[in-house]
């Protein structure tokens, strides 16, 4: 019986010590991500591996990669290294998409052992042509969608700003900075949506993306003056000017009253500073004659209608001057009547007096006094 026992420790010593001998996993294999392109390496880690050979196999078509130091695999990307036999490493140059799965790590002990690990293969976003809206062109007061399709690996958040920091409406009174999804729908149309709109495309793998997409907002003119009532003494210089805002180009002119269209050149010179949707209309006039007094139309035309405003200029007196002008000023308080004229009554007398007192009443009143003086001795 004694005998009989110790033939059975000695064999469960012998099957514990090739239990502790035998190859095996020290740990699991990470998993892997790496972007589209690149390396990537997977780690297995064995011991006590002896005269046993690791091998790396391709799990989902069961294809055998490498055996040892030994490549298998047709494919120049796939290569092997191990450190000191302990670490064998699985190398994966130039990273495509079809590279993503899991991988196998093996041991040719029987029975085989093995373990898994994952390779993720994440790609930047990328824009699409197709199914991304190009620059727009719409009427005011329409409604559009503009669309924005992206791939990548995650797959990519798109998000819709405006160029310039400008705010998007999204709708009456309501202003954002951003939006997110594959679709802006604006309803609506104003000229403050035109400009450009960025789609950015984002999922945390460099470089983030981004189309530019131009949206034009077309509309009838519309003319804006400041001034529409314009005083001018003869012989003075003054501008006249309109702002006109308008898509397509509009084509813009100054006429008279009367229809006629005004020439270029002389004392009348039109000037037309143009800008994206804007554009200023001026008509400079040297040296104001009598001529020049009456309504000022200005004209702008598109394919989308037409419109004018018109400004009135009207005759002013000439503004007081030095004493040298005062006996001229006198002159007409002593003998001008009140005026009437195409643009209504005007008053020298009663406006060249007071503003003659003001400034010098003692000295005007003893000149006025001098010039009835000289007129009763004359008379």
């Amino acid at each position: 019986m004694i005998l009989g026992l110790l033939v059975l420790d000695l064999l469960l010593t012998s099957a514990t010590d090739a239990t502790m001998h035998e190859p095996g996993f020290s740990a699991p294999i990470a998993n892997v991500t790496a972007p589209l392109g690149r390396e990537a390496i997977l780690a297995c880690t064995v011991h006590n591996l002896s005269t046993y050979k690791v091998a790396w196999l391709r799990v989902d078509t069961q294809t055998i990669l490498t055996i040892h130091k030994q490549v298998i695999s047709r494919s120049r990307r796939v290569g092997v290294t191990h450190s000191d036999h302990r670490t064998w490493f699985l190398h994966i140059r130039e990273l495509r998409e079809t590279d993503r799965g899991w991988y196998m790590c093996q041991i040719n002990t029987d029975p085989m052992k093995s373990q898994l690990g994952y390779l993720d293969v994440v790609v930047p976003p990328d824009i699409l042509d197709r199914g991304t809206s190009t620059d727009q062109t719409v009427r005011e007061g329409s409604s559009i969608s503009l669309t924005c399709a992206a791939t990548g690996s995650p797959h990519p958040q798109i998000t819709w700003r405006r160029e310039h920091s400008k705010t998007i409406s999204v709708s009456d009174g309501i202003q954002v900075t951003s939006l997110e999804g594959p679709v802006l729908n604006i309803s609506r149309v104003n000229r403050q949506h035109a400009g450009a709109y960025l789609c950015i495309a984002s999922n945390g793998v460099p470089p983030t993306v981004s189309k530019r997409i131009m949206l034009t907002v077309e509309f009838p003119p519309v003319i804006s003056i400041k001034n529409q009532l314009v005083g001018a003494a003869l012989g003075t210089d003054l501008v006249l000017e309109c702002e006109i805002q308008a898509y397509p180009k509009a084509v813009s002119y100054w006429s008279r009253e009367s229809g006629e269209i005004l020439p270029v050149g002389g004392g009348l010179e039109p000037q037309k500073i143009d800008g994206a949707y804007r554009s200023v209309l001026r008509l400079a006039i040297r040296r104001v004659a009598d001529s020049d007094y009456g309504t000022y139309k200005c004209v702008s035309k598109n394919s989308l209608g037409d419109t004018d405003g018109t400004i009135k200029l009207y005759p002013m007196p000439l503004p007081p001057m030095e004493n040298r002008n005062v006996v001229q000023r006198l002159n007409i308080v002593a003998d001008k009547s009140s005026e009437s004229t195409p643009f209504g009554t005007q008053d020298f007398r009663l406006q060249d007096y007071n503003r003659a007192v003001s400034q010098d009443q003692f000295c005007y009143g003893f000149l006025l006094s001098l010039v009835i003086l000289i007129k009763i001795m004359s008379s």
